[in-house]
Formats: structure tokens, sequence, C-alpha cells
């Protein structure tokens, strides 16, 4: 087992499955958000948190921070979120500050304030804004007139909507069909439909798993780059967009906004305004990635794995 740290336990309040990974914290504390989500098995839970903390160490790499990766991830149905909270909040402080929590998928800016009321290593601030600042940095590298955004949550609606204002073509599509009638200058597609979109670039913004060896020779977009993690089934998923002429941003490189402006501005003390400067940064280093890839005849992401891994060999 690759992962520094795990812990699972029975919510003395709540009764659900709580789970914290933490992957690495070789450059730094580590840092993750907190999910909380329904799985068929606490087991998938449990698995969710160490993919997506290794995730977070390679993100942490790559964007230049000195940290590392974990999750929480709540595995059930939640009846009494304020007792949840303050087990998630008892297990961090466990941790005594090698990892901190932030919002994820089915968690907000509210729900920390609620953590913190049990533990002080936790970011408050609303993530969404700088990760979609981010994402629209790495679109100006892989450039395109026209984008399909997956999934209409915070990030993806923020996105589609910039799209909208710059007079780009946008399709969007999100399970919940009543997020149409929020985009009526989008085109809307069924979810079903939307990998067949004949566009520039798709912009996955919704749960990871979508790039399968099922669902690659669907694609008719020249580009993909999105903040939903852990996109590709496996990496040698992305070997078949390669094969394809597909370019694939890493999902890990795309979606650091949030994560590089919330340790700028409440660990740095940085400016909103600097901390902004800095996420625009990571359309240069997906340009590095792609211009190394292109260089080297190999994917995007072997070069990103290349630039994460130097950061290790560089450290102190």
């Amino acid at each position: 087992m690759e992962h520094e740290r795990i812990a699972i336990r029975r919510g003395p309040r709540s009764g659900l499955p709580i789970i914290v990974a933490v992957h690495s914290t070789a450059l730094g504390p580590a840092l993750g958000g907190c999910r909380i989500k329904e799985y068929a098995r606490w087991e998938d839970g449990l698995a969710d948190a160490q993919r997506l903390a290794a995730a977070m160490t390679a993100k942490c790499a790559v964007a230049g921070l000195d940290h590392g990766g974990g999750k929480t991830v709540v595995a059930g149905v939640v009846s009494d979120r304020t007792a949840v909270l303050h087990d998630v909040g008892d297990l961090v402080e466990e941790f005594g500050g090698a990892y901190s929590t932030g919002p994820d998928v089915g968690t907000g800016p509210a729900d920390m304030d609620v953590i913190a009321e049990r533990t002080r290593h936790v970011f408050r601030g609303d993530s969404s804004p700088a990760t979609a600042t981010g994402v629209l940095a790495a679109l100006r590298v892989v450039g395109g007139e026209s984008y399909a955004v997956i999934g209409l949550g915070h990030v993806g609606a923020d996105v589609a909507g910039r799209l909208l204002e710059a007079g780009y073509r946008v399709l969007v599509t999100d399970v919940d069909a009543g997020k149409r009638e929020l985009f009526p200058d989008a085109e809307w597609v069924a979810p079903g439909a939307i990998l067949d979109a004949e566009v520039d670039v798709l912009v996955p913004a919704a749960l990871g798993g979508l790039l399968t060896p099922a669902t690659v020779p669907r694609l008719r977009c020249r580009a993909i780059a999105g903040p939903a993690n852990n996109q590709l089934d496996t990496p040698a998923t992305a070997d078949l967009l390669h094969e394809r002429g597909v370019i694939w941003a890493p999902d890990h490189v795309v979606s650091a906004g949030g994560v590089v402006y919330a340790t700028e501005t409440d660990l740095h003390g940085a400016s909103p305004a600097a901390a902004t400067v800095r996420v625009e940064k990571i359309g240069e280093t997906l340009q590095a990635i792609l211009d190394r890839a292109a260089g080297e005849g190999t994917t995007p992401l072997v070069a990103a794995e290349a630039l994460a891994a130097a950061r290790f060999t560089r450290r102190p």
C-alpha cells in the first residue's frame, strides 16, 4: 500500500463510515477535500479516498505546492449533518496538522464552518471560482471555438457561463435536467449523447471514470480538458487517446486552481489578486507538459508524471 496513513472510523455520533486517506507528506502537509457520497459498499468509498488522495499528491506536486495529497470520504446517507461533520472534524484532528480538509463533492463552505468547530485544520472558503479560473487557463492552451461541458455543478456551471460570455459555442449536459433552463444560450445535449458531440474540446466537470476503452472510440473532439478528477478509468486509457490523436490535458493539472488559491490565501497570506495570478499559471504548466509530450512522442500523462517526479527528486 503506497499511502502513508489511512484511518477508518464509524462515526460515534452519526454511525457512518468516515475515511481519511493520506497519500504523502513528503513535500509538506497533506491537503484534500471532504466528500460525502452514497456508495454501494463502504469499501468503494475507501477505494475512492485512496485514488483521490493519490491524485491530490500529483496535483500539488505539478502545481509547485509544498504539500501532499489526502482525502476524506463519508460513505452513506446523511441523516444528521452536524453529527457527521463533527465526526469528520474529530478524525481530521487526530492527524495533528499532517492533513487539512476542505469542500468537495457533497460539501460546501458552510459545512467547513461546522467541521471547524472540531478542528482548525480546515479550509473554509469556496474554491470553485478559482478552480474554474484554472480550467479556463487550461482551455486557452488547448484552444477551440466549441466546447461541451459535462456536469453543471459549481465549477462546471461557472466554466460554461464564462465560455458563453466570451462568445463561444457551448454544449452542456447534466444528470439534473432542471439545470437546462439555467443556460438558455447553450445547446443542451442528453447525458448519454454528449460524448458523441462534434466539438473542439470536451470539458468533463462531473464525477470521474468517464474515459474508458468503451467511450474513447465515440469521441469526436480533438482535445479534452476539464476539472473532473480521475477522468481515466486506468492510465492505459491515456495511450488510447494518444493513438486517436485526442489531446488529453491531465485532470490533476487542469483542476489545481482551487487548491492553489486556497493555499496561497489561507496559508501564505497572499492577496486574492496575487493568488489568482498563481492560478493562471496553470496554463503555463499545461503548455510545458504538452510541449514535452510532443517533443518526446509520449502522452501528456507521462509528461505530467515526470514533472511531478522531478519535484520529489529535488526536495530537500
